[in-house]
């Protein structure tokens, strides 16, 4: 892995972990217990679109468990990893197709994100009333991947594709295709 890869990994694992821990800082959205914009999830998506599909997983995760560590307990990270990984593993999926914007990748994320989060519920607590919440789930996690997808469609489309050529993200994101 090059060195500039690298550093680029950590700059977009950081800078996710910081609004990652800004948005903690508000517990609901709209009042609704559980519900959240996940703005952490706009460095996922844009790394995913900028970098390929291998970088945006080790971005998540990385992210995911070290801010477990510093800032969550294990139910956090459970239901974090669970959710990013689902998440991811649809949005590639739907991004290979090439018949969705990065809007509309970032939709089917956050849609999948809430519904792996609503499994991982279902498991811990056994018992099935925790799809009554499903309806709730589904609408926020468009809501959600809206804004998650504009701030990434911004993202991906300021990055000076010069720095990408530079780095070499450019060419290491077209073999990961």
């Amino acid at each position: 892995m090059r060195a500039n890869r690298i550093a680029y990994l950590g700059i977009f694992t950081a800078l996710a972990m910081i609004l990652g821990y800004i948005e903690s800082l508000f517990p609901f959205l709209g009042g609704i217990p559980g519900v959240k914009i996940g703005i952490a999830n706009s460095i996922s998506l844009s790394v995913l679109y900028l970098m390929g599909y291998q970088a945006a997983f080790l971005t998540a995760v990385i992210r995911i468990v070290l801010t477990g560590i510093l800032f969550g307990n294990v139910a956090s990270v459970l239901y974090s990893l669970g959710g990013a990984l689902l998440s991811l593993t649809v949005m590639i999926l739907v991004k290979k197709t090439d018949i969705f914007s990065i809007v509309g990748t970032s939709i089917a994320g956050g849609i999948s994100h809430n519904i792996a989060q609503l499994l991982i519920a279902m498991l811990l607590v056994e018992n099935l009333s925790v799809l009554y919440y499903l309806p709730v789930l589904l609408i926020s996690g468009a809501m959600a991947g809206v804004v998650v997808g504009v701030v990434s469609q911004e993202v991906v489309k300021r990055i000076p594709a010069k720095i990408l050529d530079e780095s070499g993200i450019n060419s290491l994101e077209e073999s990961c295709k």
